[in-house]
């Protein structure tokens, strides 16, 4: 079983750029799709940016030319670029592969200034 864990938020002013990092704990070559998703108090966990095996990658319309999801097989990580910061990506970010069953501690995003 390959654990995730995700590092790299923190505060930042809104504006400001931040990127997370998902470390793996096996290869994540054979992983279909992974993704990034935020859980914000009272709303559900929902999917930022997903990339696939293929690395076609796709986004939730709100961070659309903001963010940019990659991965490097290599060495078995996947990242999020967050750039143009605003409030409202405030969240707890998570990084998971399909089909999504357990999920690490996350990494706490705080855009305020």
């Amino acid at each position: 079983q390959v654990q995730l864990v995700e590092s790299g938020g923190g505060l930042v002013q809104p504006g400001g750029s931040l990127r997370l990092t998902c470390a793996a704990s096996g290869s994540i070559v054979s992983f279909a799709y992974m993704g990034w998703f935020r859980q914000t108090p009272g709303k559900q966990r929902e999917l930022v940016a997903g990339i696939t095996s293929g690395a076609v990658k796709d986004y939730m319309d709100s961070v659309k030319g903001r963010f940019t999801i990659s991965k490097d097989n290599a060495k078995n990580t996947l990242y999020l670029q967050m750039n143009s910061l605003k409030p409202e990506d405030t969240g707890v970010y998570y990084c998971n592969k399909a089909p999504f069953t357990s999920w690490g501690q996350g990494t706490q995003v705080i855009v305020s200034s």
